[in-house]
C-alpha cells in the first residue's frame, strides 16, 4: 500500500488525462527484504487457542449428586463398563454422560415401555473424521430416524481406547414437539450401542439391549448396576430357582 513514508518505493506514472497518479511498486533492495523478514519473525501470526480436554466422568458422584446406570462387569466404571450413563439436573437442563465399549455410537432412549418404537433417542456418534457428534433420533418401529431438531447443547465427545464417550445438556421440557419427551415425567431408559459406517449408526451390538427395570425420575439419583450376560449365570431368577430345586432334590435323596 502506498503511503508518504514508503513513497521512495513507488514511481509516479500519469494516466492519459494526467489527472491521476498511479503508484507503481519498485523492487526492494536486499537490506529492505531482510528487514521485512525480521519484522515477520518478530510478529508471528497468532495461533489457535488450545482445545480443552474432555473431563473424565466421575463415578464417585453416582447415587449422590447424579444418577448412574452401569452395565458390564461387577465394579466397572465409566471407562470399563460395557455401557455407562449418568444424569443430573443443572438448572432447567439435564446433563447426560454416556460411554460404551464401541468405535461407533452410544445412545439412550426414553420410552413409555421397555420396547423399541415411538421413543425419543439421544446418540453420540463417532464419525470417520474422529469427531463425536450428538444426534437426535426418533424410533419408528425398529428403525431410528434422525430428527433435525436437536435439543442437545454444550456438547462434548471423545473417542479414546476404543470407547465413545460424550457429555451434553438438554432442556427438561421442549414444548410443541412430539419427538422430544418431557423429562419432568418418568420414563423407561433404553440403553444401546453399536457400530457406525461413515458416521451413520447401524444395528446395536446385542439382540436385546438392556433397559431400566422401572421408570426413571431425573429427580432421584441412584447408582444402578446391571450385570452383562457373561455375569448373569447365577444371578437370574430362573437360575436361582433351579439351584434351589436341585439342592432340595439332593437333600431329599432317593428312597
Amino acid at each position: 500500500m502506498w503511503s508518504p513514508s514508503n513513497a521512495k518505493h513507488y514511481a509516479g506514472q500519469r494516466t492519459q488525462d494526467e489527472s491521476h497518479m498511479v503508484p507503481v511498486c519498485l523492487e526492494l533492495t536486499a537490506e529492505e527484504k531482510n528487514l521485512a523478514v525480521t519484522d515477520w519473525k518478530r510478529y508471528p501470526f497468532p495461533t489457535a487457542p488450545p482445545v480443552d480436554p474432555f473431563a473424565k466422568i466421575k463415578v464417585d458422584d453416582c447415587g449422590k449428586t447424579k444418577g448412574c446406570f452401569r452395565y458390564g462387569k461387577p465394579g466397572c466404571n465409566a471407562e470399563t463398563c460395557d455401557y455407562f450413563l449418568s444424569y443430573r439436573m443443572i438448572g432447567a437442563d439435564v446433563e447426560f454422560e454416556l460411554s460404551a465399549d464401541t468405535d461407533g455410537w452410544v445412545a439412550v432412549g426414553f420410552s413409555s415401555d421397555k420396547k423399541m418404537g415411538g421413543d425419543d433417542v439421544m446418540a453420540c456418534v463417532h464419525d470417520d473424521n474422529g469427531r463425536v457428534r450428538i444426534q437426535h433420533f426418533y424410533n419408528v418401529g425398529q428403525w431410528a430416524k434422525e430428527i433435525q431438531r436437536n435439543p442437545a447443547r454444550d456438547e462434548e465427545g471423545v473417542f479414546e481406547n476404543n470407547r465413545v464417550t460424550c457429555r451434553f445438556k438438554r432442556p427438561v421440557n421442549v414444548p410443541r414437539d412430539e419427538t422430544i419427551v418431557d423429562l419432568h415425567l418418568s420414563w423407561y431408559y433404553l440403553f444401546a450401542w453399536g457400530p457406525a459406517i461413515q458416521g451413520s449408526i447401524t444395528r446395536h451390538d446385542i439382540d436385546s439391549p438392556p433397559t431400566s427395570e422401572r421408570v426413571v425420575s431425573i429427580y432421584k439419583y441412584e447408582d444402578i448396576f446391571m450385570p452383562s450376560a457373561a455375569y448373569q449365570t447365577f444371578s437370574s431368577p430362573f437360575c436361582l430357582l433351579l439351584i434351589v430345586a436341585l439342592t432340595f432334590y439332593l437333600l431329599m435323596g432317593t428312597p
